[in-house]
């Protein structure tokens, strides 16, 4: 039932998104170009960024505002990827200087990603300064410095929020812990590979590192494990799922942004944070992520629709069920 509900609210947020100023969801984070190379492939110029696939994933839940930005050579092309989607691109900010680069290069098994290049640009100047006309009641920190994170919480009023969740990577972590520490005590969840929870933690089992992440602030942790599923914490519960099983996978860049992408938009547009809620969230992220890998940036995902979506999750119902 809650499919069909889904399904006409999305329709409706299709309808109306020209006249929606104030959507319920935001996400701070980075639209980059990359240049990605897999054993399938390789690609020079692919539009990629946290905010990017985050955004792109959401929206196929709810309107989401996109805070970012861009240098002077962003396409105009991938601009209008996102206009594709319900996302106010209002607070997508164009600077004098270059789009964030990243070129990086995977391992034969996709399990692991070698940076062979990152230019930081505009992103050295980049100082969100949030405007909305209404604070939107989830919003979500992608992998950007813990400073900025900490910046944008600062520009939000706690008391309007009902769930705010961030993500992180293996760099702040070694290079910012204290800042990142400072974000985790104002956060709801926090969504993470397992390299990096055990790198913020110290712990080699997941269990504790979970456990030992929530004495930081979250309420709730998500160990994203790559092809092998996520783990869901929540509160003193616990929640595991496999990840949708494929035949081919061409580029694990994005997977865990559409994921969370998926997660919070999900949660946002129904405006309930339970715990079957949540597991719910966790199997439509893991659906859209299974989408996003199968071709490189956001092409597989500019091809779902929302019939392919539901045909994937009654599989993955089935197959996740005993």
């Amino acid at each position: 039932m809650f499919a069909s509900q889904l399904k006409n609210s999305v329709r409706k947020s299709k309808t109306l998104v020209d006249k929606i100023s104030s959507p319920p969801l935001a996400v701070v984070g980075t639209v980059a170009i990359d240049a990605v190379e897999t054993p399938f492939g390789k690609r020079d110029r692919v539009f990629g960024g946290s905010a990017s696939y985050f955004s792109y994933a959401a929206s196929f839940f709810t309107p989401v505002s996109l805070v970012a930005v861009v240098g002077e050579d962003f396409p105009q092309e991938y601009r209008k990827v996102l206009e594709e989607r319900p996302i106010d691109l209002s607070h997508l900010h164009k600077s004098e200087g270059k789009t964030f680069f990243w070129r990086g290069r995977y391992s034969s098994d996709l399990n692991s990603a070698q940076t062979l290049e990152t230019q930081i640009n505009v992103l050295t100047k980049f100082n969100p300064l949030l405007k909305f006309k209404k604070q939107p009641d989830f919003v979500f920190l992608a992998n950007i410095d813990p400073a900025l994170q900490l910046r944008v919480l600062d520009q939000l009023e706690k008391p309007r929020l009902k769930f705010v969740a961030c993500d992180t990577m293996n760099y702040w972590i070694a290079h910012q812990r204290e800042d990142l520490l400072r974000v985790l005590a104002r956060v709801d969840c926090l969504v993470i590979n397992e390299g990096e929870a055990r790198e913020l933690t110290g712990e080699s089992n997941l269990i504790r590192a979970a456990q030992k992440i929530k004495t930081y602030g979250p309420d709730h942790v998500m160990i994203k494990k790559g092809e092998h599923g996520v783990l869901l914490f929540y509160g003193a519960q616990f929640f595991a799922l496999p990840a949708f099983p494929l035949e081919s996978v061409f580029d694990p860049t994005g997977a865990g942004d559409s994921f969370a992408g998926g997660v919070v938009g999900y949660l946002a547009s129904t405006g309930r944070l339970d715990f079957l809620n949540m597991k719910r969230a966790v199997a439509w992220g893991s659906v859209i992520a299974s989408f996003t890998v199968e071709d490189f940036g956001l092409e597989s995902l500019r091809r779902t629709s929302w019939k392919m979506l539901r045909e994937r999750l009654a599989v993955f119902r089935k197959i996740s069920k005993f």
